[in-house]
Protein backbone atom coordinates (compact mmCIF):
# COMPACT_ATOMS: atom_id res chain seq x y z
CA UNK A 1 0.00 0.00 0.00
CA UNK A 2 1.52 3.40 -0.49
CA UNK A 3 1.91 5.89 1.84
CA UNK A 4 -0.55 8.88 0.55
CA UNK A 5 -4.19 8.35 -0.50
CA UNK A 6 -3.01 10.20 -3.77
CA UNK A 7 -0.53 13.50 -4.55
CA UNK A 8 -3.24 15.92 -3.04
CA UNK A 9 -1.60 15.07 0.52
CA UNK A 10 1.88 16.58 -0.43
CA UNK A 11 1.05 19.65 -2.38
CA UNK A 12 3.02 22.76 -1.63
CA UNK A 13 1.53 25.62 0.09
CA UNK A 14 1.72 27.32 -3.11
CA UNK A 15 0.08 24.38 -5.23
CA UNK A 16 -2.74 23.76 -2.76
CA UNK A 17 -3.41 27.84 -2.64
CA UNK A 18 -3.46 28.04 -6.54
CA UNK A 19 -5.90 25.11 -6.76
CA UNK A 20 -7.87 26.59 -4.15
CA UNK A 21 -8.23 30.09 -6.27
CA UNK A 22 -9.52 28.24 -9.29
CA UNK A 23 -12.25 25.85 -7.33
CA UNK A 24 -13.28 27.98 -5.14
CA UNK A 25 -14.95 31.06 -7.36
CA UNK A 26 -16.79 28.03 -9.14
CA UNK A 27 -18.40 26.49 -6.19
CA UNK A 28 -19.43 29.86 -5.27
CA UNK A 29 -21.12 30.55 -8.38
CA UNK A 30 -22.72 27.04 -7.72
CA UNK A 31 -24.08 27.64 -4.84
CA UNK A 32 -25.34 31.34 -6.37
CA UNK A 33 -27.70 29.34 -8.29
CA UNK A 34 -29.41 27.51 -5.87
CA UNK A 35 -32.71 28.76 -3.89
CA UNK A 36 -31.49 28.18 -0.35
CA UNK A 37 -28.70 30.79 -0.95
CA UNK A 38 -30.60 33.47 -2.64
CA UNK A 39 -30.32 36.14 0.67
CA UNK A 40 -26.92 35.80 1.80
CA UNK A 41 -24.78 35.07 -1.33
CA UNK A 42 -26.87 37.21 -3.80
CA UNK A 43 -24.45 40.17 -4.88
CA UNK A 44 -21.28 38.83 -4.44
CA UNK A 45 -18.67 38.67 -6.76
CA UNK A 46 -17.90 34.78 -6.81
CA UNK A 47 -14.64 35.79 -9.17
CA UNK A 48 -13.22 37.57 -6.27
CA UNK A 49 -13.45 34.98 -3.48
CA UNK A 50 -9.62 33.26 -4.18
CA UNK A 51 -8.92 32.66 -0.65
CA UNK A 52 -10.14 32.20 3.15
CA UNK A 53 -9.59 35.43 3.64
CA UNK A 54 -12.21 37.07 1.30
CA UNK A 55 -13.95 33.47 1.92
CA UNK A 56 -14.49 35.27 5.57
CA UNK A 57 -16.19 37.97 4.56
CA UNK A 58 -19.94 35.67 3.23
CA UNK A 59 -22.24 35.18 6.08
CA UNK A 60 -21.95 31.30 7.93
CA UNK A 61 -24.63 28.77 6.96
CA UNK A 62 -25.54 27.11 10.51
CA UNK A 63 -28.06 23.72 10.62
CA UNK A 64 -30.60 26.11 11.62
CA UNK A 65 -30.78 27.83 8.09
CA UNK A 66 -30.85 24.35 6.60
CA UNK A 67 -33.98 23.10 8.90
CA UNK A 68 -35.50 26.70 7.86
CA UNK A 69 -35.27 26.21 3.95
CA UNK A 70 -36.48 22.02 4.47
CA UNK A 71 -39.53 23.57 5.38
CA UNK A 72 -39.96 25.76 2.74
CA UNK A 73 -37.86 23.64 0.01
CA UNK A 74 -38.79 19.89 0.77
CA UNK A 75 -36.42 17.88 1.20
CA UNK A 76 -32.99 19.72 1.11
CA UNK A 77 -33.93 23.34 1.65
CA UNK A 78 -32.90 24.34 -2.07
CA UNK A 79 -29.16 23.87 -1.36
CA UNK A 80 -28.60 20.69 -3.30
CA UNK A 81 -28.11 21.28 -7.29
CA UNK A 82 -30.38 18.02 -8.01
CA UNK A 83 -33.84 17.01 -6.67
CA UNK A 84 -33.98 13.95 -4.30
CA UNK A 85 -34.72 11.51 -7.30
CA UNK A 86 -31.21 12.30 -8.70
CA UNK A 87 -29.29 11.35 -5.80
CA UNK A 88 -28.61 7.35 -4.70
CA UNK A 89 -30.16 8.05 -1.38
CA UNK A 90 -31.78 10.46 1.11
CA UNK A 91 -31.04 10.25 4.94
CA UNK A 92 -32.55 11.83 8.31
CA UNK A 93 -30.79 13.16 10.78
CA UNK A 94 -32.05 14.44 14.18
CA UNK A 95 -34.30 17.71 13.47
CA UNK A 96 -35.74 16.35 11.24
CA UNK A 97 -33.04 17.12 8.76
CA UNK A 98 -32.50 15.47 5.34
CA UNK A 99 -29.12 14.73 3.47
CA UNK A 100 -28.47 13.62 0.27
CA UNK A 101 -26.21 10.63 -0.49
CA UNK A 102 -24.38 10.22 -3.88
CA UNK A 103 -23.36 7.24 -5.68
CA UNK A 104 -20.09 8.23 -6.75
CA UNK A 105 -17.53 6.59 -5.43
CA UNK A 106 -16.26 8.41 -2.64
CA UNK A 107 -18.65 10.70 -2.40
CA UNK A 108 -18.01 11.33 0.93
CA UNK A 109 -13.86 11.16 1.02
CA UNK A 110 -13.76 8.59 3.77
CA UNK A 111 -11.60 6.73 1.39
CA UNK A 112 -8.44 8.97 2.41
CA UNK A 113 -8.96 8.45 6.25
CA UNK A 114 -9.14 4.50 5.66
CA UNK A 115 -6.20 4.62 3.53
CA UNK A 116 -4.64 6.39 6.01
CA UNK A 117 -5.67 3.80 9.10
CA UNK A 118 -3.57 1.05 6.28
CA UNK A 119 -7.07 -0.14 5.28
CA UNK A 120 -7.10 -1.28 1.70
CA UNK A 121 -7.52 -4.46 -0.99
CA UNK A 122 -7.65 -8.15 1.19
CA UNK A 123 -9.35 -6.30 4.48
CA UNK A 124 -12.63 -7.13 5.42
CA UNK A 125 -14.21 -4.13 7.32
CA UNK A 126 -16.82 -4.95 9.75
CA UNK A 127 -19.01 -1.26 9.62
CA UNK A 128 -20.98 -1.02 12.78
CA UNK A 129 -22.19 2.08 11.87
CA UNK A 130 -25.91 2.77 11.78
CA UNK A 131 -27.33 2.08 8.44
CA UNK A 132 -31.27 2.46 9.22
CA UNK A 133 -32.73 6.38 8.29
CA UNK A 134 -28.99 8.09 8.79
CA UNK A 135 -25.81 7.92 6.87
CA UNK A 136 -22.91 6.96 8.54
CA UNK A 137 -23.03 3.16 7.37
CA UNK A 138 -23.19 4.01 4.35
CA UNK A 139 -20.65 7.22 4.16
CA UNK A 140 -18.23 4.31 5.51
CA UNK A 141 -19.06 1.67 3.14
CA UNK A 142 -18.65 4.51 0.30
CA UNK A 143 -15.19 4.93 1.63
CA UNK A 144 -14.37 1.20 2.32
CA UNK A 145 -15.11 0.58 -1.30
CA UNK A 146 -13.35 3.46 -2.47
CA UNK A 147 -9.91 1.88 -0.82
CA UNK A 148 -11.18 -1.73 -2.16
CA UNK A 149 -11.62 -3.44 0.62
CA UNK A 150 -14.72 -5.82 1.10
CA UNK A 151 -17.99 -4.56 4.11
CA UNK A 152 -19.40 -6.32 6.21
CA UNK A 153 -22.45 -4.33 7.01
CA UNK A 154 -23.31 -5.44 10.58
CA UNK A 155 -24.74 -2.52 12.01
CA UNK A 156 -25.42 -1.77 15.52
CA UNK A 157 -26.88 -4.44 18.37
CA UNK A 158 -27.22 -8.33 18.52
CA UNK A 159 -23.29 -8.07 19.77
CA UNK A 160 -23.32 -11.85 20.03
CA UNK A 161 -24.15 -12.43 16.19
CA UNK A 162 -21.30 -9.58 15.47
CA UNK A 163 -18.45 -11.30 17.39
CA UNK A 164 -19.66 -14.80 15.27
CA UNK A 165 -19.30 -12.79 11.92
CA UNK A 166 -16.22 -11.30 12.59
CA UNK A 167 -14.92 -14.81 13.71
CA UNK A 168 -16.44 -17.09 10.58
CA UNK A 169 -16.14 -14.42 7.51
CA UNK A 170 -12.32 -13.33 9.53
CA UNK A 171 -12.83 -9.71 9.28
CA UNK A 172 -9.73 -7.76 9.50
CA UNK A 173 -11.12 -4.02 10.41
CA UNK A 174 -13.68 -2.16 12.40
CA UNK A 175 -15.57 0.75 11.49
CA UNK A 176 -17.66 2.01 14.10
CA UNK A 177 -18.14 4.26 17.23
CA UNK A 178 -14.76 4.47 19.45
CA UNK A 179 -16.45 2.07 22.48
CA UNK A 180 -18.77 -0.69 20.60
CA UNK A 181 -15.29 -2.68 19.32
CA UNK A 182 -14.96 -3.17 23.02
CA UNK A 183 -17.65 -5.18 23.38
CA UNK A 184 -17.24 -6.87 20.45
CA UNK A 185 -13.88 -8.18 21.65
CA UNK A 186 -15.18 -8.43 25.07
CA UNK A 187 -18.03 -10.98 23.42
CA UNK A 188 -15.77 -12.71 21.24
CA UNK A 189 -13.53 -13.58 24.49
CA UNK A 190 -16.70 -14.79 26.24
CA UNK A 191 -17.48 -17.34 23.17
CA UNK A 192 -13.87 -18.30 23.12
CA UNK A 193 -13.46 -16.99 19.19
CA UNK A 194 -10.19 -15.66 18.05
CA UNK A 195 -10.37 -12.53 15.99
CA UNK A 196 -8.44 -11.42 13.31
CA UNK A 197 -8.87 -7.54 14.00
CA UNK A 198 -5.75 -5.30 13.79
CA UNK A 199 -6.62 -1.61 13.01
CA UNK A 200 -10.00 0.16 13.35
CA UNK A 201 -11.46 3.74 11.66
CA UNK A 202 -13.55 5.31 14.45
CA UNK A 203 -15.64 8.21 14.36
CA UNK A 204 -19.12 9.85 16.40
CA UNK A 205 -17.76 9.05 19.66
CA UNK A 206 -14.76 9.53 22.26
CA UNK A 207 -11.75 7.94 22.32
CA UNK A 208 -10.19 7.79 25.19
CA UNK A 209 -6.04 7.50 25.25
CA UNK A 210 -7.17 3.98 27.87
CA UNK A 211 -9.53 2.88 25.29
CA UNK A 212 -7.13 3.48 22.51
CA UNK A 213 -4.83 2.00 24.51
CA UNK A 214 -6.60 -1.27 25.75
CA UNK A 215 -6.75 -2.13 21.53
CA UNK A 216 -3.18 -1.52 21.63
CA UNK A 217 -2.39 -4.16 23.73
CA UNK A 218 -4.65 -6.18 21.69
CA UNK A 219 -2.82 -5.57 18.37
CA UNK A 220 -5.31 -3.26 16.67
CA UNK A 221 -4.41 0.30 15.95
CA UNK A 222 -7.10 2.43 16.39
CA UNK A 223 -7.23 5.94 14.30
CA UNK A 224 -9.98 8.31 15.00
CA UNK A 225 -11.36 10.88 11.97
CA UNK A 226 -14.04 13.57 12.30
CA UNK A 227 -16.69 13.56 10.17
CA UNK A 228 -20.27 14.60 9.70
CA UNK A 229 -23.60 13.60 7.43
CA UNK A 230 -23.69 16.85 5.65
CA UNK A 231 -19.72 17.61 4.98
CA UNK A 232 -18.71 13.91 4.89
CA UNK A 233 -14.61 13.83 5.79
CA UNK A 234 -13.32 17.10 7.92
CA UNK A 235 -10.26 15.97 9.34
CA UNK A 236 -8.50 12.50 10.35
CA UNK A 237 -5.49 11.23 12.25
CA UNK A 238 -2.25 9.95 10.54
CA UNK A 239 0.16 7.41 11.71
CA UNK A 240 2.04 10.65 13.12
CA UNK A 241 -0.76 10.65 15.58
CA UNK A 242 -0.28 14.82 16.02
CA UNK A 243 -3.67 16.42 15.41
CA UNK A 244 -5.87 16.03 12.71
CA UNK A 245 -5.48 16.76 9.15
CA UNK A 246 -7.77 18.38 7.33
CA UNK A 247 -9.59 16.61 3.70
CA UNK A 248 -8.59 18.31 0.77
CA UNK A 249 -11.61 18.64 -0.72
CA UNK A 250 -12.75 21.45 2.21
CA UNK A 251 -11.57 24.54 3.68
CA UNK A 252 -11.58 25.08 7.47
CA UNK A 253 -11.94 27.88 9.31
CA UNK A 254 -11.82 28.48 12.92
CA UNK A 255 -14.04 31.27 13.93
CA UNK A 256 -15.30 32.85 17.19
CA UNK A 257 -18.70 31.22 18.10
CA UNK A 258 -21.76 33.54 17.21
CA UNK A 259 -19.71 36.14 14.90
CA UNK A 260 -18.13 33.84 11.90
CA UNK A 261 -14.68 36.20 12.25
CA UNK A 262 -11.69 33.70 12.38
CA UNK A 263 -9.33 33.48 15.59
CA UNK A 264 -5.52 33.81 15.22
CA UNK A 265 -4.06 30.45 14.57
CA UNK A 266 -4.19 28.71 18.13
CA UNK A 267 -6.74 29.77 19.65
CA UNK A 268 -10.32 27.73 20.38
CA UNK A 269 -13.04 28.51 17.77
CA UNK A 270 -16.09 27.19 16.37
CA UNK A 271 -15.25 24.73 13.62
CA UNK A 272 -16.78 26.15 9.92
CA UNK A 273 -16.27 24.09 6.61
CA UNK A 274 -16.87 24.98 3.09
CA UNK A 275 -16.88 21.98 0.37
CA UNK A 276 -16.52 21.68 -3.34
CA UNK A 277 -19.16 19.15 -3.60
CA UNK A 278 -20.67 19.92 -6.53
CA UNK A 279 -23.92 18.40 -5.53
CA UNK A 280 -23.89 19.73 -2.23
CA UNK A 281 -22.23 23.19 -1.93
CA UNK A 282 -22.30 23.65 1.54
CA UNK A 283 -20.50 27.70 1.99
CA UNK A 284 -19.00 28.49 5.20
CA UNK A 285 -21.30 25.93 7.08
CA UNK A 286 -21.17 25.93 10.78
CA UNK A 287 -20.74 22.41 12.63
CA UNK A 288 -21.36 23.86 16.31
CA UNK A 289 -17.84 22.19 16.73
CA UNK A 290 -15.03 23.73 18.85
CA UNK A 291 -11.36 23.27 17.53
CA UNK A 292 -8.10 25.05 17.58
CA UNK A 293 -5.42 25.27 14.73
CA UNK A 294 -2.03 23.51 15.09
CA UNK A 295 1.05 25.06 13.87
CA UNK A 296 3.13 23.27 11.04
CA UNK A 297 2.91 20.30 9.11
CA UNK A 298 2.54 16.55 9.69
CA UNK A 299 5.30 14.46 10.61
CA UNK A 300 3.78 11.91 8.62
CA UNK A 301 4.20 13.92 5.19
CA UNK A 302 0.74 14.91 4.84
CA UNK A 303 1.26 19.07 4.13
CA UNK A 304 -2.39 20.01 4.84
CA UNK A 305 -3.76 22.28 7.38
CA UNK A 306 -3.99 20.30 10.56
CA UNK A 307 -6.55 20.88 13.71
CA UNK A 308 -6.91 19.52 17.04
CA UNK A 309 -9.76 17.59 17.02
CA UNK A 310 -13.00 18.34 18.82
CA UNK A 311 -12.85 20.08 21.61
CA UNK A 312 -16.64 20.59 22.77
CA UNK A 313 -19.63 22.46 21.51
CA UNK A 314 -20.09 25.92 19.94
CA UNK A 315 -23.38 26.36 20.73
CA UNK A 316 -23.01 27.89 24.54
CA UNK A 317 -26.98 29.00 24.33
CA UNK A 318 -27.18 29.35 28.11
CA UNK A 319 -31.03 30.53 30.19
CA UNK A 320 -29.83 33.28 32.63
CA UNK A 321 -33.04 34.41 34.55
CA UNK A 322 -35.36 32.81 32.42
CA UNK A 323 -33.65 34.42 29.41
CA UNK A 324 -31.33 32.87 26.68
CA UNK A 325 -28.28 34.44 25.84
CA UNK A 326 -26.68 33.40 23.01
CA UNK A 327 -23.37 33.51 21.24
CA UNK A 328 -24.65 35.70 18.63
CA UNK A 329 -26.09 38.36 21.32
CA UNK A 330 -22.53 38.63 22.75
CA UNK A 331 -20.83 39.49 19.09
CA UNK A 332 -23.88 42.37 18.64
CA UNK A 333 -22.26 43.49 22.00
CA UNK A 334 -18.71 43.57 20.84
CA UNK A 335 -19.71 45.06 17.66
CA UNK A 336 -21.49 47.73 18.98
CA UNK A 337 -18.24 49.31 20.85
CA UNK A 338 -14.86 49.79 18.42
CA UNK A 339 -12.56 49.84 21.63
CA UNK A 340 -13.92 46.16 23.18
CA UNK A 341 -11.65 43.79 22.16
CA UNK A 342 -13.87 40.71 23.13
CA UNK A 343 -16.22 40.22 26.17
CA UNK A 344 -17.24 36.88 27.80
CA UNK A 345 -20.58 36.69 29.67
CA UNK A 346 -20.49 34.65 32.76
CA UNK A 347 -23.60 33.04 34.37
CA UNK A 348 -22.69 32.44 38.52
CA UNK A 349 -25.31 32.07 41.44
CA UNK A 350 -25.96 34.05 44.30
CA UNK A 351 -27.30 32.27 46.78
CA UNK A 352 -31.04 30.88 44.82
CA UNK A 353 -30.39 34.08 42.69
CA UNK A 354 -28.94 33.71 38.85
CA UNK A 355 -25.81 36.61 38.32
CA UNK A 356 -25.14 37.71 34.91
CA UNK A 357 -21.34 39.38 34.83
CA UNK A 358 -20.48 40.23 31.08
CA UNK A 359 -16.60 41.06 31.03
CA UNK A 360 -15.22 43.61 28.61
CA UNK A 361 -12.05 43.31 27.23
CA UNK A 362 -10.39 47.19 26.18
CA UNK A 363 -7.69 49.33 26.60
CA UNK A 364 -9.62 51.33 29.56
CA UNK A 365 -12.98 53.64 29.94
CA UNK A 366 -16.27 53.13 32.54
CA UNK A 367 -17.41 49.96 33.40
CA UNK A 368 -20.86 51.54 33.95
CA UNK A 369 -20.39 52.70 29.95
CA UNK A 370 -21.71 49.30 28.99
CA UNK A 371 -24.40 48.76 31.10
CA UNK A 372 -26.81 50.41 28.85
CA UNK A 373 -25.23 48.42 25.88
CA UNK A 374 -25.53 44.91 27.80
CA UNK A 375 -28.81 45.30 28.82
CA UNK A 376 -30.40 46.67 25.03
CA UNK A 377 -28.52 43.61 23.40
CA UNK A 378 -28.43 40.61 26.52
CA UNK A 379 -32.15 41.83 27.30
CA UNK A 380 -30.90 41.35 30.72
CA UNK A 381 -28.92 43.87 33.44
CA UNK A 382 -25.86 42.48 34.97
CA UNK A 383 -22.28 43.36 36.76
CA UNK A 384 -19.71 44.46 34.00
CA UNK A 385 -15.71 44.38 34.78
CA UNK A 386 -13.16 45.32 32.52
CA UNK A 387 -10.58 43.93 31.69
CA UNK A 388 -7.26 44.56 30.01
CA UNK A 389 -6.45 42.85 26.53
CA UNK A 390 -5.60 39.78 26.28
CA UNK A 391 -6.73 39.38 29.73
CA UNK A 392 -9.85 37.24 28.79
CA UNK A 393 -8.89 33.21 28.00
CA UNK A 394 -8.73 32.01 24.44
CA UNK A 395 -10.48 28.47 25.35
CA UNK A 396 -13.21 29.32 22.43
CA UNK A 397 -15.97 30.44 25.07
CA UNK A 398 -18.04 33.18 24.54
CA UNK A 399 -20.40 32.32 27.74
CA UNK A 400 -19.41 30.29 30.39
CA UNK A 401 -21.39 28.87 33.18
CA UNK A 402 -19.74 28.18 36.25
CA UNK A 403 -23.38 27.34 38.27
CA UNK A 404 -24.11 23.87 40.00
CA UNK A 405 -27.31 22.74 41.48
CA UNK A 406 -26.00 20.25 44.04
Amino acid sequence: MSTYFDDLETRSAEARAAALAEALPRQIARAQALPGYAETLNGVEAAAVIDPSVLARLPVLRKSDLGKGQAAHPPFGGYTVRPASGFAHVFQSPGPIYEPGGGAEDWWRLGRFLHACDIGQGDIVQNCFGYHLTPAGMIFENGARAVGAAVLPAGTGQTELQARAAHDVGVTAYAGTPDYLRLILEKADEMGLELAITRAAVSGGALFPSLRQGYADRGITCRQCYATADLGLIAYESAAMEGMIVDEQIIVEIVTPGTGDPVPEGEVGEVVVTTFNPDYPLIRFATGDLSAVLPGESPCGRTNLRIKGWMGRADQTTKIKGMFVRPEQVAALVARHSEIGRARVVASRDGEMDVMTVRIETAGGDASAYEKSVAEVLKLKGIVELVAPGGLPRDGLVIEDTRTYD
